[in-house]
């Protein structure tokens, strides 16, 4: 039977950290700290090498010469060498001669026979291994920040509820636009590209406003939901309003803003707070701004050097050879450096201020990595200010970063999103997409993997507000993902109608039951895309964007989110419980706890063809909090049978032990 092991068996090295803020010492799986912070790190190495001359080397981000630092022995420990060396963070920023920032670093050693040897990460798990050559590969991550506002602690524990505005209520309140053609609300999805990526004119509308969805916030909070996240609202030409025409205004098709007013007011009643999706790294050619159409009564940049928009804009051939997005003409890329733009959105009794004075709590940026830091920095600046004003609480500023968000560069950029003063969440894709690799491929390495480079990587602020996704209005439905069959070499006429089997659809609901438990209860905010608690399917866009199917929900599904949300209501340990991650060696298994005082939370996940055996301490001294699938509870053990999971509350420090049924 296989006992759990924060740390790895002793054949290879292991290292700690331990963080003081000056009164108290505690160990940390994190790499990011503050400036105030001092760190202990703990090297252990096999006492077999008789290792000496031990040195921890950091380098700055951008390059350059590593600085040494040499580690003093400290005893013998376990079998293994114990080397340490304690560090102030203010004073490894000051030797590179600054304050913040991204540094890596790695260890290396004389051993018995003086070969040199390297400590770097495994690529396979995280954890130190030794390693052959220089640290340009295998080096650990160490962020060096200086918050410049409130923690979002608010927020911790929280679930997302994330709405396309268009297709999930219809109050009937609101007049379509002329141009508008008006579908079925159950008659799929009528308006589509002849091919992925092809023009099309997005003005088939389902009719949801934001009467629809302040009717329907009840049921939103049945689901837990603590926070709404709307598809963009400002008046746009199209149905998804990625294409911005005026950003003063909130779209008459959605009821203005007397509507999103009503939304607020009522979510307030009952705890709910709205962030609105901040679209400014581009408008449409039919806004105020650019006006290629001449739709509005003003001078845009399109038709005249003289508009006070013209500088906003980057023309390669007056007037109709312009900078867009992704090279798509009815969106104009705007110039997120220029004073003016910035003031414009983020200045006082601009964009932000207005909003945020309003009652939103939050915005989501839209390809954050293509705005300027400027940008970002006033934004995030004037988010706070506002609310602070307002008497609002934090704000809550995410960025849509697809790749690790502490190291990413972007246009040859490194990007500044964590070190104090931009994001405070980031849309978690890289666990997203190991926590599929794990529910089809049945590989736990990669999700154990993925976890611990967040966790390691990203600021204790951000890990606890980082928002979990597994399904979004850019993704095909998760439950699609899943069980359906693939879109490769399908037309977009087959996938307009194309729809699971039966058996697909009942193993899909089954996954997305064993994915969801997982989301919700790994460090971070989970979010749910309106409708995948209900089982809609679909694939990429727009057939992701199905309206919701009122009356018709999966209730087998529907109910499961609730529990689950409930449980994050009752449970604290999902606010800032630390990460725990177990390692069983049995393929398949996927098993993390979430310590909180004195509780650990675990939720076990089985896709190998194995049933389970879990024990806990001498006896069962454990309760199962919610069950996916087929779990049986013994005298002394729980049985998880495969496609199955459980979360399951234990005392803190009480010993885990897994194996197979057919090994017990």
């Amino acid at each position: 039977m296989s006992k759990y092991s924060i740390f790895p068996p002793y054949l290879r090295p292991t290292l700690e950290r331990y963080v003081s803020d000056g009164e108290t010492e505690h160990y940390t799986a994190h790499g990011a700290f503050s400036r105030g912070a001092e760190v202990r790190y703990e090297l252990r190495l096999p006492r077999t090498m008789m290792p000496h001359e031990v040195a921890m080397h950091i380098w700055r981000e951008s390059g350059g010469e590593a600085v040494r630092h040499e580690m003093a022995r400290v005893r013998l420990d376990r079998g293994a060498d114990l080397f340490a060396v304690t560090l102030k963070m203010a004073d490894v920023a000051a030797e590179f001669g600054a304050e913040t920032g991204l540094y890596y670093y790695g260890f290396d050693f004389l051993s018995h026979n003086e070969e040199k040897m390297y400590v770097k990460q495994s690529g396979r798990d995280g954890l130190p291994e030794f390693r052959a050559g220089e640290f340009d590969e295998g080096a650990f991550a160490l962020t060096i920040y200086d918050r410049k506002y409130p923690a979002p602690e608010e927020w911790y524990g929280g679930i997302i509820y994330h709405i396309f505005v268009d297709r999930f209520a219809a109050s009937g309140k609101t007049e379509p636009k002329p141009y508008a053609k008006l579908a079925d609300w159950n008659g799929g999805i009528t308006e589509y590209p002849a091919y992925p990526g092809a023009p099309l004119a997005n003005e088939t509308f389902f009719g949801g406003d934001l009467y629809g969805v302040r009717d329907k916030l009840d049921y939103i909070a049945s689901l837990g939901a603590t926070c709404i996240y709307l598809s963009p609202i400002f008046e746009a030409h199209s149905n998804h309003k990625y294409d911005t025409g005026d950003f003063e205004r909130v779209d008459s098709m959605f009821g203005g803003k007397r509507a999103l007013d009503s939304l607020l007011r009522a979510a307030e009643k009952r705890g709910i707070k709205v962030i609105l999706d901040g679209v400014f790294n581009h408008t449409g050619s039919d806004s105020k701004y650019f006006n290629r159409e001449g739709t509005y009564d003003c001078l845009g940049a399109y038709h005249s050097k003289k508009s006070k928009y013209y500088r906003w804009f980057s023309f390669y051939n007056y007037p109709d050879d312009y900078e867009s997005w992704w090279g798509i003409k009815i969106l104009p890329r705007v110039n997120s450096r220029d004073e003016t733009y910035i003031d414009y959105i983020s200045g006082g009794g601009g964009i932000i201020d207005r909003y945020t004075s309003s009652g939103v709590s939050g915005w989501r940026l839209d390809v954050v990595d293509e705005l300027s830091d400027e940008f970002v920095d006033a934004l995030a600046a004037r988010a706070h200010k506002s609310a602070a004003r307002r008497g609002g609480g934090t704000p809550l500023i995410i960025g849509e970063v697809w790749e690790d968000a502490s190291c990413k560069i972007a246009y040859s950029r490194r990007r500044r999103y964590f070190t104090g003063s931009q994001l405070d969440s980031v849309m978690n894709y890289p666990v997203r997409s190991a926590l599929i690799e794990f529910l089809i491929q049945r590989d736990g390495d990669g999700l154990t993997r993925a976890l611990s480079i967040i966790w390691e990587h990203y600021p204790r602020e951000i890990v606890h507000a980082v928002m979990n996704l597994m399904g979004t209005h850019d993704t095909a439905r998760i439950i699609t993902v899943l069980a359906g069959d693939s879109a490769e070499g399908r037309s977009n006429a087959e996938l307009a109608v194309k729809r699971m089997t039966e058996a697909q659809y009942a193993r899909g609901v089954a996954l997305v039951r064993l994915g969801y438990m997982i989301n919700a209860t790994i460090p971070g905010i989970p979010s749910i895309y309106y409708g995948d608690e209900a089982g809609v399917e679909g694939y990429s866009d727009p057939f992701n964007r199905l309206p919701y199917p009122w009356g018709r929900e999966n209730r087998e599904l529907l109910e499961f989110y609730r529990e689950i949300g409930k449980i994050r209501r009752e449970c604290d340990v999902y606010k800032k419980g630390e990460l725990y991650l177990c390692r069983f060696g049995i393929d398949g298994f996927f098993m993390f706890g979430r310590g909180d005082g004195d509780v650990t939370a675990y939720t076990a996940a089985n896709r190998s063809d194995d049933v389970i055996v879990l024990e806990f301490g001498a006896g069962k001294d454990a309760e199962v909090l919610i069950t996916s699938g087929d779990v049986t509870e013994g005298e002394d053990c729980i049985m998880i049978a495969p496609m199955s999971g459980a979360v399951i509350m234990t005392k803190h420090g009480t010993d885990v032990y897994a194996e197979r049924a057919s090994e017990r």
